[in-house]
């Protein structure tokens, strides 16, 4: 154990660095092959071992800020253009596809990280590492985009209301995004999406009764009403 060798930070980053731009790749759908045993041994005991270094070569506190910053740098390079491209329901699909990429990866990355959340996250009282990868989707594609998503999901409510037929899937997909961004919490659920809902509901229903009666007669519209 002793006769091993010292991994400096940047080798040892550069090298996980090529893990991860093919965890990438795989999820961007570009040709890559999968992970075999042996990548996955090779990732998960590079971070070990510079975990378990003998200080100043103890790169855990680095690792677990790298590993933040892989998200950081891959949503504001593929994830939030991809986003910004797209209106109404073609982005709210590209929503959906880009929290099941993301639920991937923070999977895979929690992996690769996982001596991190087994020792040094436990001693400093950190965030897990699959909390931060999924805070990192919160912070930064939730917090600019849910007025656009949750607009979006309203008016293909309000579409429904109107006798078309929407998709219905997409729709449960896109609100079980406001649940699982709350980690066990519905506060964004009920604040984001829920009460916009309410207040558009009675706001359809206003509508549609205001337009009754200047089209219908009394005994109609009372009708319509009940």
């Amino acid at each position: 154990m002793n006769d091993r060798k010292t991994i400096d930070l940047q080798q040892g980053w550069e090298f996980m660095q090529k893990g991860i731009t093919k965890l990438k790749n795989i999820l961007e759908g570009l040709p890559e092959p999968q992970f075999s045993s042996e990548d996955y041994m090779m990732l998960y005991t590079t971070i070990y071992n510079m975990c378990t270094q003998k200080p100043p070569h103890d790169y855990s506190q680095q690792l677990y800020d790298k590993y933040k910053e892989s998200f950081e740098e891959y949503i504001f390079s593929t994830v939030m253009p991809s986003l910004r491209e797209k209106h109404d329901e073609f982005m709210l699909r590209e929503l959906v596809k880009r929290w099941a990429n993301h639920k991937v990866m923070v999977r895979w990355l929690s992996r690769f990280f996982h001596y991190l959340d087994r020792y040094f996250i436990a001693r400093r009282s950190l965030p897990p590492l699959s909390e931060v990868g999924l805070s990192c989707f919160r912070d930064l594609v939730y917090h600019e985009l849910y007025g656009k998503v949750r607009d979006a999901v309203i008016s293909l409510i309000d579409q429904e209301r109107e006798g078309e037929q929407i998709d219905r899937a997409l729709l449960k997909n896109v609100l079980d995004i406001f649940v699982e961004i709350g980690m066990g919490h519905m506060s964004f659920y009920e604040n984001d999406f829920e009460a916009a809902m309410l207040k558009d509901t009675a706001a359809y229903y206003s509508r549609k009764a205001s337009s009754w009666i200047l089209e219908d007669s009394c005994p109609d519209y009372m009708l319509k009403v009940k």
